[in-house]
């Protein structure tokens, strides 16, 4: 419950039956967003909106997910608990907290330190366990942790796909999750690696803000 005294309890259940409406099925991907207060990863000035199922901004360009769009990509990481998880943009850390009690190890990336230090503040009263920050370009992924179990992107990615989020894959069964298309158009893509072997397969159509970085969008392109 936030310093104002207002009780989201009944909002939070509302959203919940929406994502469940999407086809969120995943029981722990449910109880992992019922334990994640939404309203304290969204500035103050947009808290009252906090469990409507829409993307708000954050600063920086930035913006937390839609709820729904959050809960169906984690669905789609299919973790046990026991996975090393690389997420590329922890923007105020609303997925990044979702993903820490659904697996063994978490390593978040941010390009913009104003928000990794957000995220952190919004983080720490959850209690959550270690989570490892960085911030950096996330299209160069996090070489020093390789291989990763799963890794996903929660920007906009260019159509190939940055090969160094390739290349830190877990080559038994590591799997890559992100958007991949145009600025501002992509389909929700999988990528599974066996081996030198990469299977793909996509989720529908989805809007994110654009992946920059060396191996994504270009900052001058996303300002142009």
């Amino acid at each position: 419950m936030p310093a104002d005294g207002i009780d989201f309890t009944a909002q939070l259940e509302s959203l919940l039956e929406q994502v469940r409406a999407k086809g969120v099925r995943d029981s722990r991907v449910l109880e992992a967003i019922r334990q994640t207060p939404r309203h304290l990863f969204v500035p103050e000035s947009h808290r009252m909106y906090a469990y409507i199922d829409h993307a708000l901004p954050i600063g920086e360009g930035q913006t937390i997910s839609q709820p729904s769009l959050v809960a169906q990509m984690t669905q789609l990481l299919e973790l046990t608990g026991s996975e090393h998880v690389l997420e590329i943009g922890t923007g105020s850390g609303y997925q990044t907290a979702i993903l820490r009690r659904l697996c063994a190890r978490l390593t978040t990336i941010e390009r913009f330190p104003r928000l990794t230090l957000q995220a952190y503040r919004n983080l720490k009263p959850l209690n959550l366990p270690p989570i490892t920050f960085v911030i950096g370009d996330g299209t160069c992924g996090f070489p020093p942790y390789a291989p990763y179990d799963r890794i996903l992107v929660t920007a906009g990615a260019p159509p190939k796909i940055p090969q160094p989020l390739l290349d830190q894959l877990n080559p038994d069964g590591g799997t890559l999750l992100l958007p991949l298309g145009t600025r501002q158009y992509q389909l929700l893509t999988r990528v599974t690696k066996r081996g030198t072997r990469l299977r793909a397969k996509t989720f529908g159509e989805c809007m994110f803000v654009p992946l920059v970085g060396k191996y994504g969008w270009k900052a001058d392109e996303v300002e142009g």
